[in-house]
């Protein structure tokens, strides 16, 4: 057995979701604005970024504006100027990126031309193990050096030995 009270509840509810709710107000379509209207909006937007309800008034006024076309013209701008801003600010990032990236890789390029095997070697040979032809002059000229030691060992040894 259900309850009178939440019998009622259901049928208040039944009925409501029946009913149709009365339209809602339609938007206002898009406003096209003239170019001259365009341009003084743009050129008082030089100078003042916002606007005190006087200016508004009186811009409103003079191009046949209402208040609110006149403020939401105004902060749109102001949103599409902050968008460009930053995409200018990524813009520049990104050039000073690859142009960093660029000299890097043209000292890099240098170095592998250059005769000088000092100044060919990559910056990240630096912190790397060193080549396998830096070894090998390495372990030549060691040679080299220890050979000459041995010669002089020698030397010492034949002019000691009886």
């Amino acid at each position: 057995m259900i309850p009178f009270f939440s019998e009622a509840k259901r049928r208040e509810q039944a009925a409501l979701f029946g009913k149709h709710q009365p339209p809602k107000k339609r938007r206002k379509s898009r406003t096209a604005f003239t170019n001259q209207q365009i341009y003084e909006l743009e050129k008082r937007f030089l100078y003042q970024k916002y606007l005190t309800p006087a200016d508004r008034d009186e811009i409103a006024q003079n191009l046949g504006l209402s208040n609110a076309q006149v403020i939401t013209w105004f902060q749109n701008r102001r949103a599409k100027l902050k968008r460009d801003l930053e995409e200018l600010k990524n813009d520049v990032t990104a050039t000073q990126i690859l142009k960093t990236s660029s000299e890097k890789d043209d000292d890099e390029s240098e170095r592998s031309f250059s005769t000088d095997p000092e100044v060919s070697r990559s910056a990240d040979e630096d912190d790397c193990e060193p080549s396998p032809a830096k070894v090998q002059r390495t372990s030549e000229s060691e040679a080299e050096n220890a050979s000459e030691k041995d010669d002089s060992s020698d030397v010492d040894m034949e002019i000691h030995s009886p």
